[in-house]
């Protein structure tokens, strides 16, 4: 049997992990992301439901790192099914006029031009038959969410181009809106929230997958 391959790239916590989790029982995922021990507790959620994951404990930004882990993949089965980027920098909200310049090149550095680094490495191993999803914020262009929203803009922008420029060849790239979850990068922006009423990473990602997985 054809084994999938998903490549989750921000899959410590939040979204990311949900994903990974809800691809695993029909995936091999391999899961991206700095935060060791995140990966850890994700592989063991993973094996309780009985699937199998690579972790790949490194920082999405390093370029060397990732077309390495790219070459990998390929030379050990040729092919990526499914790849989720959910890695990005949240920088604190605040005045456009006050934005700090390292919380900036930051934001620019992983949200923008990371992205534009990964689709090249990614699109050999997706093919014509692959799934990239990437994930819009509606913060955009508000109050305070000068770095974020501007920085996340733009890697949308860089999916959407891609995304047409897929439509008659493959992969299949969509760009997905979530609703508001009780994440970290979250936290960070609406500290003392009340996050009762947010949806589930889980619940959220069982949604998002839905199209992929019925194909």
């Amino acid at each position: 049997m054809d084994q999938k391959i998903a490549l989750i790239t921000g899959a410590s916590r939040g979204l990311g992990a949900a994903l990974a989790e809800a691809l695993a029982p029909s995936h091999h995922v391999i899961a991206v992301a700095r935060t060791t021990g995140a990966l850890e507790e994700l592989d063991d959620r993973i094996k309780a439901k009985g699937g199998q994951a690579i972790l790949a404990p490194m920082d999405v930004n390093n370029a060397d790192a990732m077309a390495h882990l790219c070459r990998s993949i390929f030379d050990r089965w040729g092919k990526v099914d499914f790849w989720a980027h959910t890695a990005v920098h949240a920088a604190p909200i605040g005045p456009a006029a006050t934005m700090d310049e390292k919380d900036w090149e930051k934001s620019i550095q992983l949200n923008v031009k990371t992205t534009g680094i990964l689709i090249p490495y990614v699109t050999p191993l997706l093919g014509a038959n692959g799934w990239a999803m990437f994930f819009e914020d509606t913060h955009a262009g508000e109050k305070f969410f000068g770095a974020y929203g501007a920085s996340k803009s733009a890697q949308i922008a860089l999916a959407q181009s891609w995304a047409k420029e897929c439509e008659n060849t493959g992969p299949v790239v969509k760009i997905m809106t979530p609703p508001a979850m009780p994440t970290a990068t979250r936290a960070r922006f609406f500290p003392g929230e009340d996050r009762s009423g947010l949806s589930a990473p889980s619940a959220v990602a069982e949604t998002l997958l839905q199209e992929y997985l019925a194909n």
